[in-house]
């Protein structure tokens, strides 16, 4: 068996189509222009490069984008006003302050600091228990993607066997909560489960997200499988040259492609998935803020 490549570059650029025409239709029939703000504290190439990104993919479906560049020895009370401001301005309907922030600045204050109504990023403790009990609301950006992609490739998921690796706040404690509401049976597993290969065997779908390069070995993948690889890791390619690099997921691609039904590629897979949810959460809260339903097609 050689498994389908599930091609996250194609669905993020057709999501971000469906949520041009959201948004056209907030403005023709609301009078709503959704408003992104991203807000960065200092000059880290990786995040300048996808604060920017952001930034283009915002305008480019017809929403507002703030992007705010504060340097690296802002004062913490400086970023909280910020956060504050941007709170209370109606064109702001999503907040993310790009992480990390500097070493002087307490990450947990700021993102206590942002309105759950605003936060886009799911990562105030108000938005995780919505989330926890099933309410309406945004979703951390990675696990909705990778739902949104076993949705595109499996249709119904109910009653399927899902395996997560990785428990982090992040992707492993909310993929669960959403894997449940799509009626799987779940098992959380990590890197000190027992016999995790074994468990690992047993599912119908395996989200790999670790963060430990190649750890899902291809023998680990129960025969049609779908496998979802959250993983994004730079391991030496000495084949490239001296000093190269290359990007690989948790899964080890070549082997499981071999019993795999559909998998994911490392890159090209989930990654291009988290500025399209970005913006499906911003119109998500921009809906809930003005008394509307979210669309279906861009919600858990």
């Amino acid at each position: 068996m050689t498994a389908k490549i599930i091609d996250g570059k194609r669905f993020a650029e057709d999501l971000r189509g469906r949520i041009a025409g959201h948004v056209a239709r907030l403005k023709a029939e609301h009078g709503i222009t959704p408003g992104l703000a991203v807000v960065i504290v200092g000059e880290d190439p990786a995040s300048q490069v996808y604060v920017s990104s952001k930034a283009k993919q915002t305008a480019e479906v017809g929403m507002n984008s703030f992007k705010h560049e504060l340097p690296a020895d802002t004062p913490e009370a400086d970023l909280l006003a910020l956060v504050h401001r941007l709170n209370t301005d109606p064109a702001v309907h999503g907040i993310l302050v790009q992480m990390p922030v500097p070493k002087h600045i307490d990450p947990n204050k700021v993102i206590e600091a942002i309105d759950p109504a605003k936060d886009v990023d799911c990562f105030t403790p108000a938005n995780v228990g919505k989330v926890q009990i099933g309410l309406p609301g945004p979703v951390s950006c990675t696990p909705l993607g990778c739902l949104l992609l076993l949705r595109d490739e499996l249709g119904s998921l109910e009653g399927k066997h899902a395996v997560i690796i990785g428990r982090s706040n992040l992707v492993g404690k909310p993929m669960m909560q959403l894997l449940l509401r799509d009626n799987c049976t779940v098992t959380v597993a990590h890197s000190r489960t027992k016999d995790l290969a074994g468990i690992v065997r047993q599912a119908d779908i395996v989200v790999a997200a670790v963060g430990r390069p190649q750890m899902i070995k291809g023998d680990w993948i129960k025969p049609g499988a779908t496998v979802i690889d959250v993983g994004i890791n730079r391991v030496p390619a000495p084949e490239k040259g001296e000093g190269k690099t290359r990007l690989v997921g948790d899964v080890d691609t070549v082997a499981a492609s071999e019993v795999a039904a559909a998998i994911t590629p490392v890159p090209g897979g989930v990654g291009p998935m988290t500025i399209a949810c970005l913006l499906a959460n911003t119109i998500t809260t921009a809906s809930l803020m003005n008394g509307l339903t979210p669309p279906s097609d861009l919600t858990a």
